[in-house]
């Protein structure tokens, strides 16, 4: 393990603050148990916000990219960022805030990605390939299998975003070998695939704040088989007109 808790000082500044999972990282923390963790919730649950923030937190930039790098651009941090405490091992902070050349860290934001590809791609320590020539699944894996693999910390936001079921299929095996070769990723995701990994920590935001939950405890899990089993009982509302 490299990063083992999550802690918030105090509630940020404006609207994070009034998202109940950023008050329960004021009120409780959270503790990491499992090389991969994945956030899973509804959109404005605060997946992205805390995933950005602990980018932050860790020196790295929190719109994607690579720790330890000149060529992304970095802004100022994102109002959670300026307030969250990541509790590192000595290993964690070594890669995290070691040699900049040696640090081994990457954010894996698929909003942002096609733009810091048109900045980074051939250049060293990044991937030759140049995006813009692939697919968005195909662009992605080039991306993950580059720069997701070995020691470090790798942060996702959504990175099923782009990928069909077997490619979700395909990143579930990159995770585990990372998992296997001493990485740690933490992972927000709407995909029950990639949250069927084998023995990591899957926490679900919400209103309640942040739950530890199984597999099969997930709403979204709930939520496909009941739509794969009859999706005309979803549709009817959707179709309805206004």
């Amino acid at each position: 393990m490299l990063l083992t808790r999550l802690t918030a000082r105090r509630l940020p500044a404006g609207w994070p603050a009034t998202l109940a999972p950023v008050r329960y990282l004021a009120e409780h923390g959270l503790t990491l148990t499992a090389p991969v963790t994945f956030l899973v919730g509804e959109n404005g649950s605060g997946k992205s916000t805390i995933v950005e923030a602990i980018a932050d937190a860790c020196g790295i930039n929190s719109e994607g990219g690579k720790a330890g790098t000149k060529y992304a651009g970095t802004g100022p941090a994102t109002p959670l960022g300026e307030v969250l405490d990541a509790e590192l091992t000595t290993l964690g902070w070594r890669l995290l805030h070691g040699p900049r050349l040696k640090r081994r860290a990457f954010f894996f934001r698929a909003e942002t990605l096609f733009n810091l590809g048109r900045n980074v791609s051939g250049r060293y320590g990044f991937w030759e390939e140049d995006l813009t020539e692939q697919s968005h699944g195909e662009g992605f894996f080039t991306v993950l299998e580059r720069m997701v693999s070995g020691p470090g910390l790798y942060l996702m936001d959504e990175p099923e975003a782009a990928l069909s079921f077997h490619s979700c299929v395909r990143l579930v095996g990159l995770m585990h070998r990372v998992a296997q070769d001493g990485g740690q990723i933490i992972c927000a995701t709407h995909s029950p695939i990639l949250a069927s990994l084998p023995g990591a920590q899957i926490t679900e935001l919400g209103d309640h704040g942040i739950v530890t939950a199984t597999w099969d405890e997930l709403e979204v899990v709930d939520h496909w088989r009941r739509f794969l089993a009859k999706p005309d009982f979803y549709l009817r509302y959707a179709l309805e007109p206004d």
